[in-house]
């Protein structure tokens, strides 16, 4: 129930929501509830709809978002001065679930441009992808990336430059064997077909434990086995935890067929001789990949991340649900979808449970949710502390609060399985992904599971990119759109103003989705080329 200023968001709540600032002794109807405001309650911020007593519920999106710590008037101001962070308790009690998916008649004939793959994926992009295996080796990634833009003109020079423009010399002379393999002499783009080398460094490979190392080359393989890539040029020191053994090994389980080019530097020798390897056998694999073509797609080959960060109080309420709406399109489409952020779906675990397709997969939720949270509590933290101060500015008091509306990402469609980090998806639908809310941790994940396309749902702004997978930033409010366009792709802010449904917003949204997927409008990260990647070191990030 939705007026010009104010939000009643289930039939059940207790709090209101406020659309706009307003002011002391403001009238307001909402449902069943007649009251004045006995003070000025900010924009995105919840209000009392009854007199709450110490130690009641407060109830939000249906469910409880915390514990009134204090005596509260109706119509007054919730604050972290007068609630504390609650939780609907839970059960293993999947039921039956009774799913009624959205109409998807005007989308089954669909497609978009993508690059098909050899083992059944498709790619929305067409990467080279150079890594290290250990982070010893990042300076002479930077080395690489720094000859590979040098050659094609964008950066300063670098020694291995001039091997690159040999290289390309020769491949575009009449003479050459090469000269039949299409590289376009342009100075800036010599394989027309290849959407970017991408570089990546961490921090890990050697000096944390034998998991971390495991975990590490299994995100790798992901990365590697990736649709968006087509091969892959990896540096390893030679004496790290993180081997090349133990990559090929997390590659084998995928049965992952990429070209990938591994080069060993205490192998090797001299820096030179790596390095020298290093770029010929790249631009070989660059040839190959340089053949492939986009061609029309249906859209059930989407594999779409569902992710928020810098959230706001309207994003549970617009942008949010129109992820939600576009992730059960493509369910039922049967395409796949990745709701993560562990720690930002306490609150809204029987929702979650009782969707969960078979037992086993509602125990692993709840084993991965609460191991996680026995992780941060043992370290004196917890998912309650998981609202950041902008957050909490914004109107996102408790965890509870910031979950439930972050779980309407993910729809309402059935879930088809749950996977733990850094696992690689394995079915169609919904799947649920334990990450970090940690924005960069959490989209590096998503990626790494095989997600070809990233929607970032966000309300006060952030610039996170992904190296290999374009990712879509969705703000809950005009406003943000307005200020920060170089960063925003798509306003669900119009949700709040009445201009759009969730539904409206998320046909709208799918309709930019396909641009994006067929290569024919960059996302503001890709232009501004945000490429972050950090692997969660499995511990405490909240």
């Amino acid at each position: 129930m939705m007026n010009n200023t104010s939000l009643l968001l289930d039939s059940s709540d207790n709090l209101g929501v406020a659309l706009t600032d307003l002011a002391a002794g403001t009238p307001v109807e909402l449902g069943p509830y007649r009251l004045v405001l006995g003070e000025f309650i900010a924009g995105k911020h919840k209000f009392s709809l009854q007199e709450f007593n110490i130690g009641d519920d407060l109830y939000l999106y249906g469910s409880i978002v915390g514990e009134a710590t204090k005596k509260i008037p109706k119509g007054h101001a919730i604050t972290l001065d007068n609630i504390k962070h609650k939780t609907t308790p839970y059960t293993l009690n999947t039921g039956k679930y009774h799913w009624k998916s959205p109409d998807k008649s005007v989308w089954k004939d669909r497609e978009f441009l993508g690059y098909r793959r050899d083992d059944g994926q498709v790619g929305t992009a067409n990467y080279w992808l150079v890594l290290p295996l250990v982070f010893c080796e990042n300076t002479n990634i930077k080395t690489l990336q720094e000859a590979f833009e040098n050659a094609l003109g964008f950066a300063q020079p670098n020694p291995y430059e001039s091997l690159i423009k040999a290289w390309i010399a020769d491949a575009n002379s009449p003479e050459s064997s090469n000269s039949s393999i299409g590289i376009s002499p342009s100075p800036t783009k010599y394989f027309e077909n290849i959407d970017g080398i991408r570089f990546l460094t961490h921090s890990l490979g050697c000096g944390g434990t034998r998991d971390d190392a495991a975990a590490l080359c299994q995100l790798l393989a992901g990365y590697i086995h990736h649709p968006n890539v087509a091969g892959a040029t990896v540096l390893s020191l030679g004496c790290q935890h993180a081997q090349i053994s133990l990559l090929q090994e997390k590659l084998d389980a995928l049965h992952c067929k990429k070209t990938v080019i591994l080069c060993e530097q205490q192998h090797e020798g001299k820096t030179e001789d790596l390095l020298s390897k290093a770029i010929r056998q790249t631009l070989e694999g660059l040839k190959e990949a340089n053949k492939a073509r986009r061609e029309p797609i249906p859209l059930s080959k989407l594999v779409v991340g569902l992710e928020c960060g810098g959230s706001d109080g309207f994003s549970g309420i617009s942008a949010n649900p129109t992820l939600g709406h576009v992730s059960d399109t493509l369910v039922a489409l049967g395409a796949s979808t990745i709701l993560s952020e562990f720690p930002e779906l306490c609150g809204a675990e029987q929702n979650l449970i009782h969707r969960c397709t078979r037992e086993d997969l509602a125990k692993r939720f709840i084993q991965l949710m609460e191991t996680y949270e026995a992780a941060a509590q043992r370290v004196g933290s917890g998912f309650d502390m998981n609202p950041s101060p902008g957050n909490i500015k914004d109107g996102l008091l408790t965890d509870a609060i910031k979950s439930c509306g972050a779980a309407k990402k993910g729809g309402t469609a059935p879930i088809s399985d749950v996977l733990d980090y850094p696992e690689y998806l394995k079915v169609p639908g919904l799947n649920l992904l334990c990450t970090p809310g940690n924005d960069v941790e959490s989209t590096t994940a998503l990626a790494g599971s095989g997600a070809n396309l990233i929607l970032f749902t966000t309300g006060l702004g952030t610039p996170t990119g992904n190296p290999i997978c374009p990712v879509i930033k969705v703000s809950s409010n005009t406003q943000v759109s307005l200020k920060m366009p170089d960063i925003i792709d798509f306003n669900a802010g119009t949700i709040i103003t009445g201009e759009d449904t969730p539904e409206s917003a998320g046909n709208k949204l799918l309709e930019f989705m396909i641009e994006v997927a067929s290569g024919k409008v960059l996302t503001k990260a890709e232009e501004r080329r945000n490429f972050d990647f950090i692997p969660w070191k499995r511990g405490v990030s909240l």
